[in-house]
């Protein structure tokens, strides 16, 4: 039976996976093995897809969690949640952008959004993480 409580987990799962992806797309884009790249890419871009799907549906059934740190660790975490919903609210753009420049073979104009969009989709992806640890798995 699904279980709904488990789909936090599983988005950070989806979190970690993209950016895994990502490092390693970077790594061998650099190396230029391009269909590996390419494959890395859409892998993380799917996951990523995946994990905002699962994100919206459990959100819409469950609502917010608070978090229940006091004092500085709160601090942080309310920093780091408002940097990473900033900067997710971009990344579908960035992403989608960026993957349809290479798949038209406009790799001039890839490059220079690309620039852009992994280090904000990495960071997202991380701190998606980061967040979900904080929120779900800190002891209080």
């Amino acid at each position: 039976m699904f279980e709904i409580m488990a789909l936090p987990t599983v988005n950070a799962g989806l979190n970690a996976i993209s950016a895994a992806f990502l490092v390693v797309g970077y790594i061998l884009i650099r190396q230029k093995r391009i269909s590996a790249h390419r494959a890395c890419m859409l892998t993380a871009f799917g996951c990523s897809v995946l994990f905002l799907v699962s994100y919206l549906y459990y959100h819409s059934q469950v609502g917010s969690m608070r978090f229940q740190g006091a004092g500085t660790i709160r601090t942080v975490y309310l920093t780091i949640l408002a940097s990473h919903s900033i900067l997710a609210a971009a990344v579908p753009f960035l992403a989608l952008i960026t993957l349809v420049r290479a798949l038209r073979q406009r790799f001039d104009r890839h490059r220079a959004i690309a620039r852009w969009t992994l280090p904000i989709w990495l960071y997202v992806s991380v701190t998606g993480v980061v967040v979900y640890w904080m929120l779900y798995r800190m002891e209080w």
